[in-house]
């Protein structure tokens, strides 16, 4: 049970992403905790499970981490994006606030699309395969909704085996997803960083982003004052 003021802060719900476990957004988490927010990690079956069971199986611990009048953000990574729009095309939270999307494949993966196309391969997809691939079914597409919320995507550009990349993904990327591929029409905000996929959940540079856009609806840009020297002031304070 939570205790009455750790219930009065904003609560940011973590979805991790494909293959992966709530346990890999402990630095998030923690990140997120000393900015003055309550974290909230969440584990999904992102490979033996289809989008709308995840939906149907994640919406009662959604649902319990709201709860008074604070707003409830969500911070997700890659395919963890995609569940989140899921979910609140399903069952929007009553204060909803704001969502963070690192590297998410709004516009689908080129690398699942090529996966899913050769039969032997396409078991390492598992049921995550229609919401991953860029040519998605009418169901999937009705699923993930139209975003009419505050998103901020922070896309990568820095693979790093960029010539390896390069021939399954379009450049600029992250090494997994296009930065094309990251964007959505109606998002709030979208920024580039010189990152790899599977880094932008961790790197300092990407938590201050992602505490700028929580906190103004916005992403970090001055350039008078660039981002190494707002991290390096953060990092003497």
């Amino acid at each position: 049970m939570m205790s009455d003021a750790s219930s009065a802060l904003p609560t940011v719900v973590i979805l991790h992403g494909f293959g992966g476990i709530g346990l890999m957004n402990r630095p998030l988490a923690i990140m997120l905790r000393r900015a003055g927010y309550r974290p909230v990690e969440i584990t999904y079956d992102s490979w033996g499970t289809p989008l709308d069971r995840i939906c149907e199986r994640l919406l009662p611990r959604i649902a319990a981490c709201g709860g008074g009048e604070a707003p409830l953000h969500i911070v997700a990574h890659s395919m963890g994006g995609l569940v989140a729009r899921a979910l609140i095309t399903r069952e929007r939270p009553a204060h909803l606030g704001s969502v963070v999307m690192l590297g998410t494949p709004n516009g689908g993966s080129e690398i699942a699309d090529f996966l899913h196309q050769r039969p032997w391969l396409r078991p390492i997809l598992g049921k995550a395969a229609e919401a991953l691939v860029t040519q998605r079914d009418a169901a999937t597409d009705a699923l993930l909704g139209r975003v009419d919320y505050p998103v901020g995507i922070i896309a990568g550009n820095r693979p790093i085996m960029p010539i390896a990349a390069a021939r399954l993904v379009p450049l600029p990327s992250d090494g997994k997803v296009s930065v094309l591929s990251t964007r959505l029409q109606d998002a709030a905000d979208h920024i580039v960083l010189p990152l790899p996929h599977s880094l932008l959940p961790y790197h300092p540079s990407a938590h201050l982003q992602i505490r700028h856009f929580l906190a103004t609806g916005r992403f970090f840009r001055d350039d008078a004052h660039p981002i190494e020297e707002r991290l390096a002031n953060e990092i003497c304070s």
